[in-house]
């Protein structure tokens, strides 16, 4: 055991004293290792970070929503169809939610509007978040005006400003009240944008939304676990794209690899012969560029995996925020709380140290299978 473990100390010494005889091609090898390995480690980080804020952010949504279709886009429903809605057997509760997008054209962003009265008090104010307290640039107490159908403004008040933790939810939002919400869009009386249903039991959704369905058939029903999955295919879409966007970089670096990693110079095909000469076996020779191998590809693994843990839950992804947030004005600011996925940093190991430090092994075995005199020649 003793022996084994000096005879594995020793080339591994011999190991990187060769690596640092050849320290400019591998610096350059390195330095593209770890590039790469940043680049998908971050998008994987940054997946899964906004996989998990979405999961959060919907945790708290309604178990059914229902919508009014008409020739496949979505119309104000009757308030009746609560009520109705609220007479089927497993249904507990019926809100109607009345909500719109409002066109900044000071700024061309895109604002969403919920009537809600308790977060404003009285008619006039409004709650907004910061995004648009920085597009607008007004504070707590300040007055700014909303484009109405009508000749005069809707002047709102701020009472209160949502704090930047909330931007994930909140950036774009302006709670106002009812009446304020009907003059903004001259709502029409009787009509909601949706209705969110409560289901006393989870798993008669799927029994309730049929029945919803039979009862309206101009309805759409939509679960919960259905707004999930599509956020979560939004964001898997988006990542996607991004990595495809950066398959070029990804190719370029493995042909690079491959070319460094099989492509013996007349050195190291010297200096393989010259070990086998004085005694080494094939078995030590293979075991000696196993130990290089790992020595390029398990370092620039690791740093390649912490560059990109900082870039991501400490500078919030600059690379990747714009393309995988959205496409909004007001660009949601916070901060993505550490999400680490185990199984895929494991298949981002596979599929870039293990065929490394594989390819490095062939060539050598190649080379320390033929004579010594004829690989110290050639």
């Amino acid at each position: 055991m003793i022996r084994t473990g000096e005879r594995q100390r020793n080339i591994l010494e011999f190991a990187l004293s060769s690596l640092h005889r050849r320290r400019g091609r591998n610096l350059s090898l390195l330095a593209m290792y770890v590039l790469i390995i940043f680049v998908l480690a971050s998008l994987l980080f940054f997946v899964s970070a906004l996989k998990r804020e979405a999961a959060l952010v919907l945790h708290d949504a309604p178990d059914l929503i229902v919508q009014r279709m008409i020739a496949g886009r979505q119309e104000l429903i009757p308030v009746e169809y609560g009520a109705e809605i609220a007479s089927i057997r497993g249904v507990a509760e019926v809100r109607s939610r009345l909500w719109g997008y409002y066109f900044d054209s000071w700024n061309g962003a895109n604002y969403t509007v919920i009537a809600h009265n308790s977060p404003t008090g009285t008619e006039g104010g409004a709650a907004i978040g910061s995004g648009v307290a920085r597009s607008r640039k007004v504070k707590v107490g300040e007055m700014f005006p909303l484009r109405t159908p009508g000749t005069e403004p809707l002047l709102l008040e701020v009472k209160t400003i949502f704090p930047d933790s909330s931007d994930l939810r909140a950036a774009d939002l302006i709670i106002i009240s009812t009446a304020d919400f009907s003059r903004l869009f001259n709502f029409p009386v009787g009509k909601v944008t949706d209705l969110a249903v409560t289901v006393t039991n989870v798993r008669e959704l799927p029994t309730v939304a049929a029945k919803i369905a039979s009862l309206h058939p101009d309805s759409r029903p939509i679960l919960k676990s259905e707004i999930q999955r599509t956020y979560q295919s939004i964001f898997d879409w988006r990542g996607g794209m991004t990595l495809l966007i950066l398959l070029s970089a990804v190719l370029s670096f493995i042909i690079f690899a491959w070319d460094r990693a099989t492509g013996l110079s007349a050195e190291e095909r010297k200096e393989i012969g010259i070990l086998k000469s004085i005694g080494w076996e094939t078995s030590d020779v293979l075991l000696l560029k196993f130990w290089e191998g790992c020595a390029i590809s398990l370092p620039a693994f690791l740093l390649g995996v912490i560059l990109a843990y900082g870039h991501v839950f400490f500078l919030s992804a600059p690379l990747f925020s714009q393309a995988l947030k959205g496409w909004s004005i007001l660009y949601p600011r916070f901060q993505l709380v550490p999400v680490v996925d185990i199984s895929q940093l494991l298949v981002l190991f596979f599929l870039t140290v293990i065929p490394y430090t594989t390819a490095t092994i062939i060539p050598s075995w190649r080379t320390a299978t033929i004579d010594p005199d004829a690989a110290m020649r050639s």
